[in-house]
C-alpha cells in the first residue's frame, strides 16, 4: 500500500491534469512548486480536498501546500514517478492539440501580464522571499543549536557553569551555527543569482567578495571615498542582493554578444571582473558611509538617553540587521563593558528581536488559515525567543512589508521600556531574547524581562491592528 506522501503526490497529479499536463516540479520549505502546460485541465477545489493538501496559491507556478518535512518527500514522489530530477522538464505527449496550445500561450501570458502589473515594492518583497525561504530550514536547525551555545556561554560568563566539558559542547554548537551565518553572504548571493537568473555559482563569489577573504591585515583594501580601510561585511545581504541583481544584468548582457565558442570563458571573467571592482570600491563604502552616519546617530542618540533613546534604538536595530550594520556596534559594546562593567546598549538593541516574536505571534493568531505562513512562523519563532532574529525577519516578516514595520515598533516600546528603567546593562555581548538574561549585570534581570514583554506585547498589538492585509489572512500574500 502507498504510504501517505506518495497518496498526496498521486492526489495532485489527478487533480492537476495528470503528468502530461505538468512541466517542471521543484518545492521550496512547505509548497510543491508546478509549472502548469494547461491550466483549464486543473481542478482547484478537488486539489484543495487531497487529504494532506493545506492550501493552494495560484501565482506564476500553481503552489501546493503540504508543509514542512512533507514537501520534499512529495515532490520526489513526483519527479520519481515522471523519471526526472527535481526542475527538469516532465516528458509530455507527442503532439498538443491546437485547442490546448492555445490555452497554453493564454495562461503564459495572464501570468506574464500578473507580473507585469505588480508593484515595484511587490516585485522586491517577492523576489527577497524566494532568496531566503531556501534558507529557513538552515536558519533554524543552526540557529536552535546556536541559541543553546549562547545560553551556554552566557551561563559561563556569568560564573554558573564552569568546565572544559560545557566549553567544548558550546564550541562545537557554535561551530555548527557559524556555518550558516558566518557565510550567509554566499548563500544569498547564490539564491539571488538563482532569482534573477543569473550563474549561481557567480553570485555565490560576489557574496564571498564582501568577506574580503584574499585581503591582508597588514595592507588592507581602502575606502576610495574617505581613504579609511575597508571592513569586511559591510553591506551585508542587502549589498550582496543588490551586486547580484546589477550582475545579472552584465552577465545577460554578455551571452547576448559574446560568441558561443568563447561565452563560457569570457563572460565569467569579465562578470566578476566588473561587479568585483563595483563590489568592494562602491557598494561597500557605500554601505561604510551609511555606517558611520548610523554610528553617529546612535551616539546622539545615547546621549539623549531615556525611553526617547530606548525607543529610537529598539525600533532602527532591525534595519540595521538587515543591512548587516549592526557589527559596527561592538566596539562600542566593548567601550562599555570596559569603561563601565556592561554595555546599556545591548539590553535595548536586543527588544527588537522581541519586537519580531510578538509579530509573529500576531500574525500565527491572525493569519491562521493562511498554513504555510503559519508553518513557517512555527519553525523560526522558537529560534527568535531564543535571539536569533534571521528566520523571522527574512521568512517571515521582511517578505511581507507590513509586519516588519509593526514589529520595529514593538522593538522601540520594548526600547522605551528598558531605557526608562534605566542602567539595565549587560556584562558581555551575545544574542539577545532569552539568551540575555544571565548576562544582565547588577540584578537587574527583572527589568530586562519587563521590557522583554513590552516588546512582545508591542510587536502583538501593533502588528495584530495594523500589520495584516486580507491577502495574507487567507494566504494569496
Amino acid at each position: 500500500m502507498a504510504d501517505k506522501n506518495q497518496q498526496i503526490a498521486q492526489g495532485i497529479y489527478d487533480h492537476v491534469g495528470g503528468m502530461n499536463n505538468v512541466n517542471k516540479i521543484v518545492h521550496c520549505m512547505t509548497r510543491v512548486r508546478m509549472e502548469i502546460r494547461d491550466y483549464s485541465l486543473v481542478d482547484i477545489e478537488g486539489l484543495k480536498k487531497v487529504p494532506g493538501v493545506m492550501g493552494v496559491v495560484e501565482d506564476d507556478t500553481l503552489q501546493v501546500v503540504v508543509g514542512p518535512g512533507t514537501v520534499n518527500k512529495v515532490a520526489q514522489y513526483m519527479v520519481d514517478m515522471a523519471g526526472v530530477a527535481l526542475g527538469e522538464t516532465l516528458p509530455s505527449q507527442a503532439s498538443v492539440s491546437g485547442r490546448t496550445a492555445v490555452e497554453e500561450k493564454a495562461a503564459q501570458t495572464k501570468a506574464a501580464v500578473k507580473q507585469k502589473n505588480q508593484k515595484p515594492w511587490s516585485k522586491a518583497l517577492k523576489a527577497i522571499a524566494n532568496i531566503f525561504v531556501p534558507l529557513i530550514p538552515a536558519f533554524v536547525g543552526a540557529g536552535i543549536i546556536g541559541g543553546v551555545a549562547s545560553i551556554l556561554k552566557n551561563l559561563m560568563a556569568a560564573g554558573q557553569l564552569s568546565g572544559d566539558m560545557w566549553v567544548n559542547i558550546a564550541t562545537v554548537c557554535g561551530i555548527i551555527q557559524s556555518g550558516v551565518f558566518t557565510y550567509l553572504v554566499i548563500y544569498v548571493g547564490i539564491n539571488s543569482a538563482r532569482e534573477f537568473g543569473a550563474s549561481p555559482s557567480l553570485g555565490g563569489v560576489i557574496g564571498g567578495v564582501t568577506t574580503l577573504a584574499g585581503m591582508s591585515p597588514d595592507a588592507p583594501l581602502t575606502n576610495i571615498f574617505t581613504g579609511q580601510p575597508l571592513a569586511a561585511g559591510q553591506g551585508g545581504v542587502i549589498g550582496v542582493i543588490i551586486a547580484v541583481y546589477l550582475m545579472s544584468l552584465i552577465e545577460k548582457r554578455l551571452h547576448k554578444v559574446i560568441p558561443e565558442s568563447v561565452d563560457i570563458i569570457v563572460t565569467p571573467v569579465i562578470t566578476l571582473l566588473i561587479m568585483g571592482l563595483a563590489t568592494i570600491f562602491l557598494i561597500m563604502p557605500l554601505a561604510g558611509f551609511i555606517s558611520n552616519g548610523l554610528v553617529g546617530g546612535i551616539n546622539w542618540v545615547l546621549n539623549v538617553g531615556g525611553a526617547f533613546s530606548g525607543f529610537v534604538l529598539g525600533a532602527a536595530f532591525l534595519p540595521m540587521v538587515m543591512f548587516g550594520l549592526h557589527q559596527i556596534l561592538t566596539p562600542i559594546h566593548l567601550q562599555m563593558i570596559e569603561s563601565g562593567g556592561s554595555t546599556l546598549l545591548l539590553p535595548i538593541l536586543a527588544m527588537a528581536g522581541a519586537g519580531q516574536v510578538g509579530a509573529a505571534i500576531a500574525l500565527w493568531v491572525k493569519c491562521y488559515r493562511n498554513k504555510s505562513l503559519v508553518e513557517l512562523i512555527k519553525g523560526a519563532l522558537p529560534v527568535g525567543i531564543l535571539g536569533i532574529g534571521e528566520p523571522l525577519i527574512y521568512g517571515v516578516t521582511l517578505p511581507l512589508g507590513r509586519p516588519f514595520i509593526t514589529a520595529c515598533i514593538g522593538g522601540g516600546i520594548g526600547g522605551a521600556v528598558i531605557g526608562l528603567f534605566g542602567n539595565v546593562g549587560a556584562t558581555s555581548i551575545g544574542p539577545s531574547g532569552v539568551a540575555l538574561i544571565p548576562l544582565i549585570a547588577n540584578g537587574h534581570w527583572l527589568n530586562y524581562i519587563i521590557g522583554l514583554l513590552a516588546g512582545y506585547a508591542g510587536g502583538f498589538v501593533m502588528t495584530y491592528l495594523f500589520g495584516t492585509t486580507k491577502e495574507m489572512q487567507i494566504g494569496e500574500a
